[in-house]
């Protein structure tokens, strides 16, 4: 399934969406034209009885998002007491302010950690209800409106926080300081506080996590393409067309003047920023030959483009993104306009 054009109507239920569709059937093409309503507003997406079980579970989840982020927006570092500390390293008062500053805020470290393991469970869960056969990605869009949502509020989520968290180099300062005075300690046999929270073995996890650009978004991806190799026998367009639609969906709200002038607030223009590159970045890891190809069924020039119309202080973490957490940007298939509209 190609799509060729997509076309939105706002109305007072929400935001109905054209997918103008050509299917190739016994060699000949053949026009399919229908109408998907497609909302990402709370009122609207509400989960029918066969969602709810998912829904359900990844709500759940979703519920602690908003704290996260509020935790990571006010993670301020230790980063003056570990000065003090490696200036002096004789003066014990200072090593254990440092220590003392250190582990708490690496417990909070460690809470943003388990809940990108749990964010990926909700991912893997939604996955398998919006790409399950008989339906097709389109269908399952239209039929589970309420889990489109959470898909969306899952990506918008995972921006918000690498966002955040690539403007923050305290995280990793504070999180290395905290491994090497724990292997001193332990070398010196001197007991150690927080020890018992973060072992050896989640420590190591943590630092490869939070040694990503984006951490977030490098989970997401993983589990993605840990999906479509877990599912052979689900067709692997199941999953990208799904991607792919919701891609086209967000940039013709975004790049058309009549339908953004319908958004109340640049919140909801920044939502639909953040799950257009989401979208684009999970296509680019399980198609295989990625979202920059000239047989992807996403508009990279046009995306990019929606990107750089924007404030530019407001997109560079996006922009930033695609650059650095896709996988086939670099490749010879991605033309070289794309390659110089990214630089």
């Amino acid at each position: 399934m190609l799509i060729r054009e997509v076309v939105i109507l706002f109305n007072k239920t929400g935001i109905s969406v054209n997918l103008h569709t050509i299917f190739e059937i016994e060699g000949q093409e053949q026009n399919h034209q229908h109408w998907l309503k497609l909302s990402f507003s709370r009122r609207d997406a509400q989960p029918t009885e066969s969602e709810k079980e998912i829904y359900n579970q990844v709500n759940v989840v979703l519920k602690d998002a908003e704290g996260i982020l509020e935790d990571l927006q006010s993670y301020r570092g230790a980063g003056h007491e570990i000065r003090e500390a490696i200036q002096h390293p004789a003066d014990e008062k200072l090593q254990e302010k440092a220590w003392g500053a250190v582990v708490p805020l690496v417990g909070k470290l460690k809470t943003f950690y388990e809940f990108s393991q749990r964010l990926e469970a909700a991912l893997r869960g939604l996955l398998g209800a919006l790409t399950s056969t008989p339906y097709s990605p389109t269908q399952h869009l239209e039929r589970e409106q309420a889990l489109a949502k959470q898909f969306a509020e899952i990506l918008h989520f995972t921006l918000r926080f690498d966002e955040l968290k690539m403007t923050n180099p305290a995280i990793q300062n504070d999180f290395s300081y905290y491994r090497r005075t724990l292997s001193r300690m332990r070398i010196n046999n001197v007991p150690a506080e927080g020890e018992n929270e973060v072992n050896n073995e989640l420590a190591n996890r943590m630092s490869l996590f939070y040694a990503e650009a984006t951490p977030m978004l490098k989970t997401l991806s993983d589990a993605t393409t840990k999906f479509v190799s877990e599912n052979k026998n689900l067709p692997i367009e199941n999953t990208t067309d799904c991607l792919s639609t919701m891609a086209s969906v967000c940039r013709v709200m975004l790049e058309t003047p009549e339908y953004r002038s319908r958004f109340t607030n640049e919140e909801t223009v920044s939502f639909c920023l953040r799950v257009m590159v989401g979208v684009i970045i999970l296509y680019d890891h399980v198609h295989p030959v990625g979202a920059f190809a000239k047989t992807s069924k996403i508009d990279m020039k046009g995306c990019i483009k929606v990107l750089k119309d924007q404030p530019p202080n407001s997109v560079e973490g996006l922009l930033n993104a695609l650059r650095y957490t896709t996988k086939h940007l670099n490749d010879e298939t991605t033309s070289k306009q794309i390659k110089s509209m990214l630089q």
